[in-house]
């Protein structure tokens, strides 16, 4: 098990992540596998309503295609802000 408790993430598979992001303006995702090339989303992004999360923002949902073990890092901007996640996928 990874992360809490979670199964590990496995190449082949489209994620959903849902995320909450303050600012303003469209919000632009992206995706970047471990051999460098950037990667067209799957999907999205899209507005993500009807969750209890309490938090500054709003929430826009983004599927992901992971076709490649590694390190994978995940880019939002929206405005002038920009942040970045980073994943670690299973063969």
């Amino acid at each position: 098990m990874s992360a809490k408790g979670y199964p590990p993430l496995r190449t082949d598979q489209e994620l959903k992540i849902v995320w909450r992001v303050t600012g303003s303006g469209p919000l632009r995702a992206t995706a970047t596998g471990p051999d460098g090339r950037d990667r067209e989303v799957a999907w999205g992004p899209e507005p993500h309503g009807g969750s209890s999360f309490e938090r500054p923002g709003e929430e826009w949902g983004v599927g992901y295609r992971i076709d490649e073990p590694g390190c994978w890092r995940l880019r939002l901007a929206r405005g002038t802000g920009t942040a970045d996640a980073w994943l670690r996928v299973a063969g």
